[in-house]
């Protein structure tokens, strides 16, 4: 796994450097000069910086800690709940804490990011993933296991949106979708690396450990952010505001102080967000963590025994990775759209038998069949809605509003994965998992007719396209 993702990044590099000696000249002062333009329309893109495999390699280790400190608990849980005596209630306070805490990291990170900027505030995130993962190593008793999986949560939370929007905007478009889905991927390698460490300390029962490993990409990612450039784009807005600062009064030039509320009168930031809201709420509410959560009550209802938990999830995260990298080169390709719509339909197809075989309507293959959908169903998402939806909340707001968006995004995804988490063993129990896995399966439907009717395609696309092709659908659109 470790090998892959230096491969990923190995490759990404050498991409990233042919770029580099184009813009040198530029690239090297950090952006391009401020263009004088109307404040309410798109901007141009500022060259990128130069090192780019580096910052993308640093940054992104965000993304592992992401998918680390989400999966590390499934596997210390089980020695957790026995050294400190948790109830039932206890143990889905363990959980669910970090998911709360996600959510307000996710709301709190926009505006840090707009005024102080991606890099500081990358460096804030870093300090709080090491923090989290040292209180979570030390914690004496129920409620220290519970402060620090908050932290935890605060940390995750803001790197699942400044990480993918920091990508983004240092990124050129023709690789803006493979950089951003390098954070997928390393996501995904978190969940599968805290699966191995699980299980290679599951014999010493020693939680503390699995905990502790953390700490070695934590500091890796804090050493190495005090060696990467800021944001061209966000260096641009903040010129371009100064700028704006000099003018007189009324003379039409606006930014992001102005607060958000503002905003939401223009169509097109509405159009943005109803896009990403969406997308956000519907990566949950599918059901994909229900599959990586459950996986071996899942297993074990269709008839196959769950005699090790650890080793299930293993499988499900090995997939999943390998998915996800299948899904880079095709991201700047095939394009978002049709990777959505490819995603949502493989899910719904996987998902309708799954309902049956847990039913055990298909008889002794039911077990088997169920393996093969949870495949599928895993595979389809990880090719597709799984990295599009953040590739493309970092892509569709303005600039002086992308963090903010990109926030709100990331909120409303967090939340959605708490609830599905705290009602589907309640839900499965009033109404059986088959209903449940159909409602998952009606969602995905919903969303692909979402899809194709209202998401646009942003593959190579600088911003300032993006920014005007929302804007011609907002006008355009039935009033």
């Amino acid at each position: 796994m470790t090998t892959q993702a230096m491969t990923t990044q190995a490759m990404t590099t050498q991409a990233l450097e042919a770029t580099d000696e184009a813009g040198a000249t530029t690239a090297a002062a950090g952006t391009r000069p401020p263009t004088a333009v109307d404040s309410n329309g798109p901007q141009p893109e500022p060259d990128p910086p130069r090192r780019l495999g580096f910052a993308v390699g640093v940054v992104a280790l965000g993304g592992l800690l992401f998918g680390f400190d989400t999966g590390v608990i499934s596997g210390a849980l089980l020695f957790l709940k026995t050294d400190f005596q948790l109830s039932a209630l206890q143990e889905g306070t363990v959980i669910s804490s970090l998911l709360l805490g996600a959510a307000a990291g996710a709301l709190g990170s926009g505006r840090p990011a707009d005024r102080w900027g991606r890099r500081r505030t990358l460096i804030v995130i870093a300090v709080t993933f090491t923090l989290g993962l040292v209180l979570a190593t030390a914690a004496a008793g129920f409620w220290t296991m519970i402060a620090a999986r908050v932290v935890l949560g605060l940390a995750v939370g803001s790197a699942s949106t400044v990480v993918p929007l920091y990508l983004a905007e240092i990124a050129p478009p023709r690789l803006r979708g493979r950089l951003i889905t390098v954070n997928q991927i390393l996501l995904t390698a978190g969940i599968l690396v805290s699966y191995l460490v699980n299980l290679w300390f599951a014999d010493e029962a020693n939680w503390r450990a699995m905990f502790g490993v953390g700490l070695v990409p934590s500091l890796l990612m804090l050493a190495g952010l005090l060696f990467v450039p800021e944001s061209p784009v966000w260096l641009s807005v903040r010129a371009q505001e100064r700028g704006s600062d000099e003018q007189p009064q009324g003379s039409g030039a606006s930014g992001s102080r102005g607060g958000h509320r503002e905003h939401l009168a223009d169509p097109t930031v509405r159009r943005a967000l109803m896009i990403g809201l969406t997308l956000g709420a519907v990566q949950q509410f599918a059901g994909i963590n229900t599959i990586i959560y459950y996986a071996p009550s899942i297993m074990q209802r269709a008839g196959l025994p769950a005699t090790n938990s650890i080793l299930y999830s293993v499988v499900i995260g090995v997939v999943n990775l390998l998915m996800t990298v299948a899904a880079v080169p095709l991201i700047d390709r095939a394009g978002r759209r049709p990777l959505l719509v490819l995603s949502l339909t493989g899910m719904a197809v996987a998902l309708i038998p799954l309902g049956f075989a847990l039913d055990g309507d298909l008889g002794p293959a039911s077990h088997l069949i169920a393996l093969v959908c949870m495949g599928v169903y895993v595979s389809s998402f990880a090719i597709g809605l799984g990295p599009v939806f953040w590739i493309l909340a970092a892509e569709i707001f303005p600039p002086s509003l992308r963090a903010w968006g990109a926030g709100l995004c990331a909120l409303v995804n967090w939340a959605a994965n708490f609830v599905v988490g705290q009602l589907f063993l309640p839900a499965a129990d009033l109404v059986g998992e088959s209903v449940v896995f159909w409602f998952f399966a009606t969602v995905a439907l919903a969303a692909l007719w979402f899809v194709l009717r209202h998401v646009p395609e942003t593959k190579n696309r600088p911003f300032e396209v993006i920014h005007e092709e929302l804007t011609a659908r907002a006008l355009s659109a039935p009033k």
